[in-house]
């Protein structure tokens, strides 16, 4: 899908322009490449034959095993180099860039989930904000021009739906959004100033097999695999768009074309799943019923999201894939298989 030989850079395409044509690629940087999202860029990338420098300094932010394990089924694959690294380290990202010329950044590495970061917001900052920064401004001086950055649905909290692009996310509900927002905006700085080509992907609630431990449908899955209550923040009736890892990856990389600056939704595009109709699938391909004990809603939390997928349609060709049934099949039956390992895992 993606052509193994060097990419060049074209002017921007219009919100009103069709070009669908698929980036050809080299050789990238994958940052944060042992985690969820991150993990499956470089499987698809690898597979498609391009060579992938992949980051990742298997924090503690969740359980490391399952970043191991993730990071496993790249180790003596070829074509693929395994670095243990922080990006928020000016000095490593120099360096990365100065031994390595790449088509495309894919800027995936972040500290992710809204609750932790009203409990520990410098670290967001540090990672999502420095560590963008750090990988921006090495991409200037070393003269690499595309960058796709991952960024998120919960900047829309509070905005009509569906979420367009355009909409002004201007109150961020969580110091992770805000440091999305940040990085956003860092982006569109260096795109001015410097002429980088920018991609700026809000993902929207991204499940499938080996996710995060902090995520509603691993814990979901193993809670009421366990017996264990699930701990239901509201009445259970709020919704996300649910968007299966593997049409998040191949969005972005067909993010990786020359677009000059674009933000683009990456989500399910269709009516939102409410966390109790998620909770019945679970029931039913495990057997057994949920025990659910209610809190209150958190405030940070949103209470719905949708997202207008007309864009990635429009510009990348893109459109999700997989049902919500078949990755709901598909995450079960990773757990099913893995059940000793993701019973040990810390959540």
């Amino acid at each position: 899908m993606w052509s193994p030989s060097q990419f060049q850079t074209n002017p921007t395409v219009s919100d009103q322009e069709s070009n669908t044509t698929p980036p050809v690629l080299h050789k990238v940087l994958v940052t944060g490449a042992a985690g969820f999202i991150a993990s499956r860029v470089t499987a698809q990338l690898l597979d498609a034959g391009v060579e992938v420098i992949a980051i990742d300094n298997y924090n503690d932010a969740y359980d490391a095993r399952l970043k191991n394990l993730r990071a496993s089924e790249f180790e003596g694959k070829e074509g693929v180099q395994l670095i243990e690294g922080d990006i928020e380290s000016a000095e490593l990202v120099n360096r990365v860039f100065a031994e390595n010329n790449f088509d495309c950044v894919f800027n995936l590495a972040a500290r992710a989930g809204v609750r932790y970061s009203l409990v520990d917001p410098h670290v967001y900052f540090s990672t999502n904000v420095t560590g963008s920064l750090n990988i921006l401004q090495a991409m200037r001086e070393h003269e690499i021009k595309k960058l796709v950055i991952a960024s998120t649905s919960s900047l829309y909290a509070g905005l009509p739906m569906p979420f367009k692009e355009d909409l002004p996310v201007n109150e961020p509900l969580s110091p992770y959004a805000a440091s999305k927002k940040a990085a956003e905006v860092l982006a569109y700085t260096y795109h001015h100033l410097f002429d980088l080509d920018v991609s700026v992907l809000r993902y929207f609630t991204v499940y499938g097999p080996a996710s995060r431990p902090d995520m509603a449908v691993f814990r979901f899955i193993r809670w009421i695999d366990e017996g264990t209550p699930i701990e239901m923040f509201g009445d259970g009736t709020q919704a996300r768009d649910f968007t299966h890892v593997e049409d998040i990856a191949r969005g972005t990389i067909l993010a990786a074309k020359p677009l000059g600056y674009e933000v683009i939704n990456l989500g399910g595009g269709k009516q939102p799943t409410s966390m109790n109709t998620l909770i019945e699938g679970m029931e039913r391909r495990l057997g057994k019923k949920a025990v659910i004990e209610n809190k209150p809603f958190h405030a940070a939390d949103m209470k719905d999201t949708w997202a207008d997928i007309s864009k990635a349609n429009r510009l990348l060709g893109w459109q999700p894939e997989v049902s919500l049934e078949e990755g709901l099949d598909q995450a079960v039956e990773w757990y099913l298989q893995n059940r000793e390992f993701a019973q040990g895992l810390v959540i």
